[in-house]
Parts: C-alpha cells; sequence; structure tokens
C-alpha cells in the first residue's frame, strides 16, 4: 500500500545578520546597509536562487573546484528550491535584549552588532511513493451561489474531474447573462490564456485553448469570468474557481523498457500536450484482475524544451507483459481515465489507457 499524497513539510528559518569592523562605526555602517538591502528586496526570487546554486556547483573559471569545497554542493541542485510553489520571504524578526543575551552566551563569543529574521516558507517534500485515487463518478453536492456574477461550479465534459486542452467547459453560476471571456492563470509559471465565453443567466460554455504547438503547460489553473464592454474594457470579474488541465496518453502503446542500475527504466511516449520542464510529473500503474499490480514512479527531469516522451525508473521487479492501466500525474492533475459503467450490480471497470511493459 502507498500513501495517496506526499505533503510538503512547511519550515520557517531563523537566522542572524552579524557584522564586524575594525571601529565601532564601521560594524553599525555595514549592518545598516545590509537591512536597507533586504528591505528593499525582501523575496528571493526564482532566477536568484538558480544563479546562486549555478555559482556553487558550476561556477566560471578560475574556480575549479566549486566553492566552498563541500561533499553537499552537488547535491544542491537537486533540492527543487528554486522550483518550488511558495516564494522565500525574508521578514524582519524582533527579539529582546534578555533573548539576545541568552543568545550571545550560548555562543560563547563577545556580543556584535547583529539583527534577527525569519526566513519562510522553505518546502521539504519527501519522494515517496504514492498511489493515485480512480475518478470520482458522481457528486452528491454542489455550491449555491447567491451573489450576482459568481460562480459556483465548474464543470469538466463527460463527468471527469479534469479538462483536455481542446475540450469544451461549462461553467455555472447566477447572473452570468453578457459574460464575454474566461481567463485562467497558472501563478507558478506565470501564465494567462484567455477564451471567448457563450453564456447564459445560470451557465456559460468555453474551450480550453487547444495546444497543438505546446504553448502552456498543463496543471492547475484558476479561472475567472469576465465582462467586457463594447471597447474590450473589462467591467466586473467574477470570484475563482480552480481547474485541472490535464495531459492525456494514447489509449495503448507498449512501453520501451530496459534495465539500468537494479530498476526498469520505462519510456512512455505521445503525451500530449508535451511536459514542461519544472513540472512534477509520476506514473502510476495498476492491474484491473489477477495477478494484481500497484507501481508508481517518478519522470526523469526534462532539461529543455517541452517533451512527449518521458524516463520513469521503476522497482526491477515490476511484473512485464501484461496490460496496466496508466494514469500520469502531472503537477498534481491525473490524466483522464476511460470508465465503462457497467449494468448494476457490476461494478464499473476502467478501460484505459493501457500499457504494457
Amino acid at each position: 500500500m502507498h500513501a495517496v499524497s506526499s505533503p510538503p513539510l512547511a519550515l520557517d528559518l531563523h537566522y542572524l545578520l552579524t557584522v564586524y569592523g575594525s571601529d565601532f562605526w564601521q560594524a553599525e555602517a555595514l549592518l545598516g546597509y545590509a537591512l536597507m538591502m533586504l528591505h528593499e528586496a525582501p523575496v528571493l526570487t526564482r532566477q536568484d536562487i538558480a544563479s546562486a546554486i549555478t555559482m556553487l556547483t558550476n561556477p566560471p573559471p578560475p574556480l575549479n573546484p566549486p566553492y566552498p569545497a563541500n561533499k553537499l554542493t552537488s547535491f544542491l541542485n537537486t533540492a527543487g528550491l528554486a522550483d518550488q510553489i511558495e516564494m522565500i520571504k525574508i521578514t524582519p524578526e524582533s527579539m529582546g535584549r534578555e533573548e539576545m543575551a541568552w543568545l550571545w552566551t550560548a555562543l560563547k563569543a563577545d556580543y556584535r552588532p547583529t539583527h534577527s529574521f525569519q526566513v519562510s516558507a522553505v518546502l521539504m517534500q519527501p519522494k515517496l511513493p504514492t498511489s493515485f485515487a480512480l475518478p470520482v463518478l458522481t457528486t452528491v453536492f454542489g455550491a449555491r451561489p447567491m451573489n450576482p456574477a459568481q460562480i459556483g461550479s465548474v464543470v469538466p465534459p463527460a463527468g471527469r474531474s479534469q479538462a483536455l486542452p481542446g475540450e469544451t467547459v461549462t461553467v455555472n453560476g447566477a447572473f452570468l447573462t453578457g459574460a464575454s471571456q474566461v481567463v485562467l492563470t497558472n501563478a507558478r509559471f506565470g501564465m494567462r490564456l484567455t477564451a471567448a465565453a457563450t453564456a447564459t443567466a445560470t451557465s456559460l460554455t468555453f474551450q480550453v485553448p487547444p495546444d497543438a504547438a505546446n504553448t502552456y503547460p498543463v496543471g492547475m489553473y484558476d479561472l475567472a469570468v469576465q465582462f467586457l464592454d463594447a471597447a474590450g474594457k473589462i467591467t466586473q470579474t467574477t470570484n475563482t474557481l480552480p481547474l485541472a488541465i490535464a495531459a492525456n496518453l494514447p489509449a495503448s502503446q507498449t512501453a520501451t523498457t530496459v534495465p539500468t542500475a537494479g530498476k526498469l527504466k520505462v519510456t512512455i511516449k505521445g503525451i500530449a500536450p508535451a511536459i514542461w520542464k519544472g513540472q512534477s510529473v509520476s506514473l502510476g500503474l495498476s492491474a484491473q484482475a489477477a495477478p494484481f499490480v500497484t507501481a508508481q514512479a517518478r519522470a526523469q527531469p526534462v532539461s529543455g524544451a517541452p517533451v512527449k516522451a518521458l524516463d520513469f525508473l521503476f522497482d526491477a521487479t515490476t511484473p512485464t507483459g501484461i496490460d496496466l492501466l496508466a494514469v500520469l500525474q502531472v503537477d498534481g492533475v491525473p490524466s483522464p481515465v476511460i470508465v465503462n459503467p457497467g449494468v448494476f450490480p457490476a461494478p464499473p471497470t476502467f478501460g484505459g489507457p493501457k500499457v504494457k511493459l
């Protein structure tokens, strides 16, 4: 049995900024400059972190070997700090005189001009095997929008929990007459998509932008409905709701498998749309009949342009030669599964996509 999810551990880190100089006024002036720099740039951008890691792990000449010469330096690229969803924020933290005195006593050093800071949030997420959940077939509750120009539910096609690029999605709400367009926002990649909407008083439909040219990543998007006047100016925007846009797998394929360093490297092709660099991707395989098989593996990182083929390292004991139900999960969004409802009392079955190792 595997856990359904592997939530990250969010940590707040605490630091002391300490300075010294040959004269007291030099130390205090230096501390003032440092405080002003942190005040003007309180957020470490992803580019700042990536550049710092590059300078440590692959610095320009004449720094050779990388500085500092620490055995852990080579592992910094795998930490994912520059790609985490939360930005790293630096905020001043006040400490009383007693706390500061105890701290310097514990350090067994003479006091120097010091200021304390809190750095948050640093996310630690173990790469543990997880199992994917089968799709929800029906829901027994829903939202009732009560205010004008509000959206209450987003309904992907075929009763699924996710939509594919090019598919038509329905949005239910109230007072939606005159709504002109839908805006989809992916904060992680800084992506903003728009789509024309056809609206009535209580619902509207729109087409998720097709993506044959791989112009945007799949994942979770914030959906909002906008009203435009004749000049194209936004006159009203509704609340936001999440929309999951998924990648799709071919209905059936025989994967390429290669034994690699005690593992089984499985190559999956035909992923549409393509996977972008920095996305978290895992593949779950499951047998629907004996012998029962459940296996899950993370994709090898994408290093360049978006790709439609990915490598996964499964346990070497994973059975081969049988059809397995496959679910590709990208940034938390699973690919759709073909559902055969069946006739009661027979349970539903899942027809694909299927992968044979």
